[in-house]
């Protein structure tokens, strides 16, 4: 068992604290997979060798949950749970020391099944602007000031739905547009896409009555619309940010057991989807003559997603497939054709990022493992163990190592 250093802090440190010494200040990961949401990190300089071994530097204990840590320069922002409550933590990224903390009641109770997996918050939070925002597992939306914590106004809409949460809790992570913050709010069956304005709560527009699925919303720009992608529990949708107007959808609806969770690749106007037992899927969204359609061109079903969600590199989509008792992949874009896979059993989860040449996957066992992003010859190149407990959150990639939320302690990890 690695030792636990540093304990929880209970009391705001911000005035308490001087700036570090060593200041990152062009680091930056505003929320779930970085700046576009599709996991690739911009400006890294992969090491000319990958250590053997990485050093801790500093941990936090900061409570259960999956989402994922955030960067802003040298500050560093983590969303979780400690008992009863959700707490919002803002952190030294030199030192690991707490600069504010937040805390707010979140009674949940865990859908049968899911045991395992905890109360959350399954969500991942999104900085914007000097904001933070946040969705509880019980499907509260919150905006803080990212400087002093200071909770600006919150949105629970479960009045709308009889609850706010599916199931398993609300899962989708907030994404931000301009002045709008969306997410999709409600529970099994009854629901709708929701942009509120960033600076005052204020609903903006409303899109649909679809029940929300585990997945999280993409901004992208597709025919010179800037669209959300957004999987709910009946289909794939298109939807223009700026009006909530529904663009395109394609039908895609959770099976029985089997739930729309991973959150969707885009890549050169094409979307990949992958589904827990319904395979990968390239879809192609177009507009001709004012109107929209949904091509597929082509479908893989010897590879399906589960709660994974995939990268890109290189034009090849890198990820993790349930079936085989949970294998790495590489397919090529193109054609769907699988390049390669891991030999046997992997885990039941990872998440990833991409850098030039490299993709980064931690592997809910605590294993993180760095692939040569080759295709046919892609190979782990270099692997190391950060955890001896669950690594459910996506780590972050720093210039001189990772940040990495694993059941309940976030900790630094450095290359030297």
């Amino acid at each position: 068992m690695r030792k636990r250093a540093v304990s929880l802090l209970s009391v705001s440190l911000l005035t308490a604290i001087a700036l570090p010494m060593e200041v990152l200040s062009e680091e930056r990961w505003p929320g779930w997979l970085g700046p576009n949401r599709d996991g690739w990190v911009s400006g890294f300089q992969s090491p000319a060798t990958w250590p053997k071994e990485l050093k801790s530097v500093w941990e936090l204990e900061v409570g259960t949950g999956y989402g994922s840590p955030l960067l802003e320069g040298d500050v560093v922002y983590q969303h979780a749970r400690v008992g009863e409550d959700e707490v919002v933590w803002c952190v030294d990224l030199s030192n690991g020391k707490v600069l504010w903390r937040q805390s707010y009641p979140t009674p949940f109770t865990i859908g049968g099944g899911a045991e395992r997996h905890g109360k959350g918050p399954k969500s991942s939070p999104i900085l914007a602007d000097g904001q933070l925002f946040t969705f509880s597992i019980t499907g509260v939306l919150s905006a803080w000031d990212s400087k002093t914590g200071k909770l600006l106004w919150q949105k629970d809409h479960s009045d709308r739905f009889e609850k706010g949460h599916p199931y398993w809790g609300a899962s989708a992570s907030p994404i931000v547009d301009g002045d709008r913050v969306i997410v999709h709010f409600g529970t099994d069956g009854k629901g709708m896409l929701i942009a509120h304005d960033t600076k005052t709560g204020a609903e903006i527009w409303s899109q649909g009555d679809d029940g929300p699925s585990y997945s999280s919303p993409l901004v992208v720009e597709m025919a010179g619309i800037r669209q959300i992608i957004d999987w709910n529990q009946r289909t794939l949708a298109g939807v223009e940010s700026e009006t909530g107007r529904l663009l395109w959808e394609h039908p895609f609806p959770q099976a029985n057991t089997d739930q729309n969770m991973p959150t969707p690749t885009f890549h050169d106007g094409v979307i990949i989807l992958g589904a827990e037992n319904r395979g990968l899927h390239l879809l192609e969204p177009r507009l001709e003559n004012g109107q929209w359609s949904v091509l597929e061109r082509w479908y893989q079903n010897q590879i399906a997603l589960d709660m994974a969600s995939a990268v890109v590199n290189d034009n090849q989509l890198y990820g993790l497939s349930h079936y085989s008792s949970g294998r790495l992949f590489c397919v090529d874009i193109a054609n769907g054709e699988i390049l390669w896979q891991s030999g046997g059993r992997t885990g039941d989860n990872a998440t990833f990022l991409a850098v030039p040449k490299y993709v980064i996957a931690l592997i809910d066992t605590g294993e993180l493992q760095i692939l040569k992003a080759a295709g046919k010859d892609t190979s782990v190149v270099a692997s190391y163990e950060v955890s001896d407990k669950p690594t459910w959150s996506p780590p972050v990639l720093l210039d001189d190592g990772f940040l990495i939320k694993d059941q309940d302690t976030l900790t630094r990890w450095s290359f030297e």
